[in-house]
């Protein structure tokens, strides 16, 4: 089949690559210039493992392309998936759908033919039949559906997530558009992926639901880490417990100094603002926002109080991106941790292994950017993992000691065990676990 995705950020780019390499045709559509003539030179606009590989597999192939061009792209599709940004909108919290629907009216200028046009950008309840109302007002003689297709793509993990993944849900009440989707999906069937056909706005508020439910699951066992270090109790053994129970499961189960990213904070927000607007206020969601802003404030208090107060302390930080395996610094802990370091008088060393440039643009030069971990330690009074990087798992304590001014370690991420520090004369502050000196 023909698939025209509009949007090459995250979500369009890896589901017309995965498109692709299931074997249908796929023509990319962006109207930045500067991103489209950088894919059809393979150079991507995001990290993601494996997709460099995959995007210049299928172009060779013939069956992926790029064009800044709409009408040449959608010519001849079977199906438009609108996958543009939907930025948080200042002032209340919802979604800014000004791209989705500027998209949806290229599209109903453009269309020739029989088309599902697809929503997979996150947008709230109604939006789907928002942008059946533009095309129909613009092209009444126009054939089309427009149906919901939500993405759930990890990143990090975006690939495998749409090729293997855990459900593929769709809300159409067209049988026609039931049928195109399924064939587009049909190679998953041999996997056996579960197929969920719903109403367009249960496939809407299914993604938001989800991700608000994630988030609360982050932000719980956030503050049972908070009782543990009061009490005496180990959050990774208590997770452990809890996460063994099937009905609650492992995920999402591991403290830390607040979710971050493209979707969670985002996606909570909007999801606050629907259902204040429906009459229907989500009150638990509303207080998994206010605990995750109050959270990355913590954090930075925590790394003050664990120096003595940092006025004049030069902080090695790994890791800026708001997680590993990516280089998105959207929302990410960082971003609100490092900055108050630097109000209360410290200078910041910090390294990530791939998001240097884009620490950059929000950064600027109000840190030091290193090239490795080594680097960011020499003369350091403190070591703090932002960011659990693979890299960061196994670094040689012994060579850090020699290099740091003092010994002392804040680990936001759990990844080493106190047992580990004490020998090399560390003092360590994890989380939801007691702190330990030499």
């Amino acid at each position: 089949m023909r698939i025209a995705m509009i949007g090459t950020g995250y979500v369009g780019l890896v589901s017309g690559a995965c498109f692709s390499d299931f074997g249908h045709g796929v023509v990319c559509v962006d109207k930045d210039e500067g991103k489209i003539a950088r894919l059809k030179q393979g150079k991507m606009p995001i990290y993601e493992p494996g997709l460099d590989v995959l995007v210049g597999s299928n172009v060779e192939a013939g069956r992926l392309s790029f064009t800044t061009d709409l009408v040449e792209g959608i010519a001849g599709a079977d199906a438009i998936f609108i996958a543009v940004g939907t930025p948080t909108r200042r002032g209340d919290g919802f979604a800014d759908l000004t791209y989705v629907y500027a998209a949806a009216a290229e599209i109903a200028d453009a269309l020739d033919g029989y088309t599902v046009v697809v929503n997979k950008s996150t947008v709230p309840v109604g939006t789907g039949a928002e942008v059946e109302r533009i095309i129909r007002e613009r092209r009444p003689d126009a054939a089309f559906d427009v149906a919901s297709n939500p993405e759930f793509l990890r990143e990090g993990a975006a690939i495998d997530d749409f090729k293997r993944p855990d459900r593929v849900v769709v809300g159409t009440s067209s049988p026609r558009a039931v049928e195109v989707m399924r064939e587009l999906y049909r190679p998953l069937s041999l996997n056996e992926v579960p197929m969920v056909f719903t109403s367009r706005e249960t496939a809407e508020l299914t993604k938001y639901a989800a991700n608000a439910f994630l988030a609360t699951k982050i932000t719980f066992i956030n503050e049972v880490a908070d009782i543990c270090e009061k009490v005496g109790a180990d959050v990774q053994q208590v997770a452990r417990g809890i996460g063994l129970d099937g009905r609650i499961g492992a995920k999402f189960l591991h403290a830390g100094p607040g979710y971050g990213g493209s979707c969670f904070p985002k996606d909570t927000m909007a999801l606050v603002h629907t259902a204040r607007e429906a009459g229907a206020p989500f009150t638990i969601v509303q207080a998994v926002v206010d605990a995750n802003a109050a959270r990355k404030q913590a954090m930075a208090d925590r790394i003050i109080a664990a120096c003595n107060g940092v006025q004049g302390a030069r902080i090695s930080v790994l890791g800026l991106a708001f997680k590993p395996n990516t280089d998105d610094m959207r929302d990410a802990p960082s971003l609100d941790i490092l900055p108050r370091l630097i109000e209360a008088g410290a200078t910041i060393a910090a390294f990530d292994p791939e998001s240097m440039d884009e620490a950059r643009k929000h950064f600027g030069d109000t840190i030091t950017y290193c090239d490795d971990a080594y680097a960011t330690m020499a003369g350091a009074d403190a070591v703090v993992i932002l960011t659990e990087w693979n890299e960061f798992r196994a670094l040689d304590l012994k060579r850090i000691g020699g290099l740091v001014k003092r010994r002392i370690m804040v680990d936001l991420r759990n990844v080493y065990q106190p047992s580990e520090l004490i020998p090399h004369g560390f003092a360590y502050h994890s989380i939801g676990r007691a702190s330990v000196a030499p």
